[in-house]
C-alpha cells in the first residue's frame, strides 16, 4: 500500500482509485420475456448509490485544532502528512512523488517537488470525493 492510500484510509475515504481502466463493454443478452418462468418477472436495476462527499477540510481543520504543532496543512504536504499521523520524510514524500507520477524534473528539487506533490495529493482527494475547494486545488 502506497502513502497516497495511507492518506485516503486516514481521511476515511478508504483506498484511492487507480489509474481509470478502460470501461468493459458489457455483454447484451437478449431475452424473449415469454421464455422466462413465471416467477422470474422481469429484472429490476438496482438503484445508483450516492456517493458522498467528504468534508476534508472540515476533517482536517478538526485535527489541526486538536494538535499542539502549529501546522499548515493548506500548503504544506508535510505539513499534511504529519497531521495525518504519517511518514512525511524526504523519502516517503519522494517515493509517494513516483507513484504519483511527478514529473522527473521536479524530482531533483525537493521544493518543487513538493508544491507539485501537495496539489497532486489535494487534486486526487478531490477526484475520489473529498470535498476540497478550488483555491486549494489552484
Amino acid at each position: 500500500m502506497g502513502l497516497f492510500s495511507s492518506i485516503m484510509e486516514k481521511l476515511g475515504m478508504g483506498s484511492a482509485k487507480a489509474a481509470p481502466a478502460p470501461e468493459p463493454v458489457p455483454e447484451v443478452i437478449f431475452v424473449d420475456p415469454a421464455e422466462l418462468p413465471p416467477s422470474a418477472g422481469a429484472p429490476v436495476p438496482e438503484a445508483p448509490k450516492a456517493i458522498s462527499a467528504v468534508d476534508v477540510v472540515g476533517l482536517l481543520e478538526q485535527k489541526a485544532a486538536a494538535n499542539p504543532q502549529k501546522l499548515n496543512w493548506k500548503t504544506s504536504i508535510v505539513d499534511l502528512l504529519k497531521l495525518l499521523d504519517l511518514d512525511s520524510s524526504f523519502g516517503a514524500r519522494k517515493e509517494m512523488a513516483k507513484e504519483l507520477g511527478c514529473p522527473e524534473k521536479l524530482m531533483d528539487d525537493s521544493a518543487q517537488m513538493n508544491v507539485w506533490l501537495h496539489k497532486e495529493v489535494l487534486r486526487r482527494i478531490a477526484e475520489n470525493g473529498g470535498n476540497v475547494p478550488a483555491s486549494l486545488l489552484d
